[in-house]
């Protein structure tokens, strides 16, 4: 359901979210401190909330910022929650923040990425990993992870382990996805890339298990493997919709050959 879409009724975009976090009239009706008559008025166009009710029911649905703006505009509201370039004034504190981030982890890789999956930020050491893989091409304009690693292509061909890597990262889109929702375009990206023989066989296959705590990516660049495992993070408390949507992944070397190899820029 395209959320943000205007001429999609405050009633049906309710009851999506309702199914979408399998809570019925009541339960939303107790989590947004109204009654489940209202609600159910409110599902069938017989009243029209304030704004400051479509806001409480949103925030009981845990709706992300960018499709609590799409239930405003169905209401007949202005948008409440901004949209904010990473470049502009407004998110000058984030962006000092996720500089100072990308810096910090030197020399290994970290990025910085949209809810799509998309590279907006690379410190130097993401930049020589992916830039490694892919040469002598250089790496497209807005890189996607998702296409990078699931696409046939160079960074795909040197992941070592990618039948294992492959699903464990289709997975994580849902578990990271913003509000616990992938977003349209995701969904569409998602969707073609599952629609691939190999990877439709590898989701089909039983789960890989293990007991190591992390699944590492394992790289094939300048004639070593690079076992790296990463960490993500969010912005805690958001208030923007840009903001919410941001997630730095920072990538560690898994063992000490990765880390000494890559110090020493033996790759």
């Amino acid at each position: 359901m395209a959320v943000a879409d205007a001429s999609v009724g405050l009633g049906d975009l309710l009851r999506h979210w309702r199914r979408v976090r399998r809570l019925s009239q009541l339960d939303l009706a107790s989590a947004a401190r109204t009654t489940p008559r209202y609600v159910s008025f409110v599902e069938t166009g017989r009243a029209q909330p304030s704004r400051q009710m479509v806001v409480r029911l949103a925030v009981a649905l845990e709706v992300p910022l960018r499709e609590r703006n799409g239930l405003l505009l169905a209401a007949g509201y202005a948008p409440l929650y901004r949209a904010t370039g990473l470049d502009e004034s407004g998110l000058a504190l984030v962006e000092q923040a996720l500089a100072s981030m990308l810096a910090q982890h030197e020399p290994f890789p970290a990025v910085v990425m949209d809810r799509g999956w998309t590279v907006l930020r690379a410190n130097a050491g993401a930049q020589r990993l992916f830039g490694g893989l892919v040469a002598p091409a250089a790496l497209p304009d807005d890189p996607n992870i998702l296409d990078l690693m699931l696409e046939p292509g160079p960074v795909r061909e040197a992941v070592v382990n990618w039948e294992v890597v492959a699903p464990v990262l289709l997975e994580r889109v849902q578990r990271e996805a913003v509000g616990g929702v992938v977003d349209a375009a995701t969904s569409e990206r998602l969707a073609r890339l599952r629609a691939r023989p190999e990877l439709a066989a590898l989701l089909d296959a039983p789960p890989v298990g293990g007991g190591a705590p992390v699944f590492d990516v394992v790289f094939a660049l300048g004639g070593q493997q690079l076992r790296f495992f990463s960490l993500v993070s969010t912005v805690g408390t958001p208030a923007d919709v840009t903001a919410q949507e941001l997630r730095v992944e920072a990538f560690y070397p898994s063992d000490d050959a990765t880390r000494d190899g890559w110090n020493d820029g033996a790759v």
